[in-house]
């Protein structure tokens, strides 16, 4: 809970500084408590794949369009970052689903407990 809410604090209060020094506070605060919320459902991997989301994209768009542009590429990576986390995370679950839900394979067993083939049968 405590990364969440420092990423979405951060996050907030990053869009607070840009809307305006008054809005600091309500927009770092409202961060902190999705953040938190985020977090207390489990959602580790979707922080994460924002954050690095919003690193690369400011550091594409910084290589790019110059130190202006770094907050609208941050912005973009971000919101790709988070699009990409749900879906990896929903792949890495169905295919936790599917291992668990198949069984395990056993060689055929025949007669006493002998597998056939065994002992020049």
């Amino acid at each position: 809970m405590a990364f969440g809410a420092a990423v979405m604090g951060t996050v907030g209060t990053l869009i607070g500084w840009f809307m305006g020094g008054s809005a600091i506070p309500i927009t770092g605060a409202l961060g902190v408590a999705l953040g938190l919320v985020v977090g207390w459902l489990g959602g580790r991997r979707f922080l994460v794949s924002i954050l690095i989301g919003t690193v690369f994209g400011g550091l594409l768009a910084w290589l790019v369009a110059g130190i202006d542009k770094i907050s609208v590429g941050a912005g973009a990576g971000a919101a790709m970052g988070g699009f990409l986390g749900v879906q990896a995370s929903m792949l890495l679950d169905l295919w936790a689903e599917r291992k668990q839900a198949a069984p395990p394979e056993e060689p055929a067993v025949g007669e006493a407990g002998k597998v056939p083939g065994e002992h020049g049968e």
